[in-house]
């Protein structure tokens, strides 16, 4: 594997647990541990992590976003429990937007074909899911982002503008109690933005782990729209309620 391939998979453990050890990375790097311990020195004087003693904890950085065939393989329980009770939301002659993410991803398999749906996104990945399943869909067109299949950019904005849906359902990066609904990319996260305004019922959809996280772009505020998540912990779970409608899938 080349070194950096290794840097890059190392920064995207990172961004689902905040400490790693050397022990961790060395089977699936397939690499040795003074490899590694070289590799930890690296990006930390890069910037990009702190060394502790047996490993590293990441810092938070605003505008880093792991790809997607990263993050797919993170809390993919977590994912399906929320996919699960997302899609048993939808109701018939619903148009829904679908924006990219793997957890919403995650919903497209449990979407019902019968319904007579009309999705829009702006994932390539989506759309050709929904295709393979006969659902009718609506892509964004745009300039994919290679790391997201996330389609972006002015043209896929104003395209979005024009429509209103029943119900949309959003990926999101960060859900922070003073910050809200965060994401590391400003088009993107502005995409993100329409979605919410342009709908009668919206929701995101989080794992745990993105509860008071904070990344550049706000999408919005905790009142904005309803959170679907698979729990929220205990200690934050009151202050959030106070600010938005929280939903735990699997209760």
């Amino acid at each position: 594997m080349l070194t950096e391939e290794r840097h890059r998979r190392i920064l995207s453990y990172l961004t689902s647990t905040e400490i790693v050890t050397i022990n961790d990375l060395m089977t699936p790097l397939n690499a040795s541990e003074s490899t590694i311990r070289r590799d930890l020195q690296t990006l930390e004087n890069q910037g990009l992590l702190v060394r502790i003693h047996g490993g590293a904890k990441r810092i938070h950085q605003l505008t880093f976003e792991a790809e997607m065939s990263e993050k797919i393989k993170t809390y993919l329980n977590e994912k399906q429990t929320i996919a699960k009770y997302a899609a048993s939301l939808i109701r018939p002659d619903d148009i829904i937007y679908l924006d990219a993410g793997t957890t919403t991803l995650a919903m497209i398999p449990f979407l019902p074909t019968d319904y007579r749906l009309k999705v829009v996104t702006n994932s390539v990945k989506h759309a050709s899911l929904l295709i393979d399943r006969q659902i009718p869909t609506v892509i964004l067109g745009g300039q994919i982002k290679l790391t997201t299949n996330a389609v972006l950019g002015t043209s896929p904005a104003n395209q979005l503008e024009r429509y209103r849906f029943n119900q949309s359902f959003i990926g999101i990066n960060g859900i922070h109690l003073v910050a809200g609904y965060t994401t590391p990319d400003t088009e993107e996260g502005l995409l993100k933005r329409i979605g919410l305004n342009n709908s009668q019922h919206s929701y995101i959809l989080a794992d745990h782990s993105k509860f008071q996280q904070i990344t550049f772009t706000q999408v919005g505020t905790l009142a904005e729209a309803c959170i679907i998540t698979d729990y929220c912990p205990a200690d934050l779970k009151k202050k959030f309620l106070q600010k938005t409608t929280l939903k735990e899938a699997n209760k």
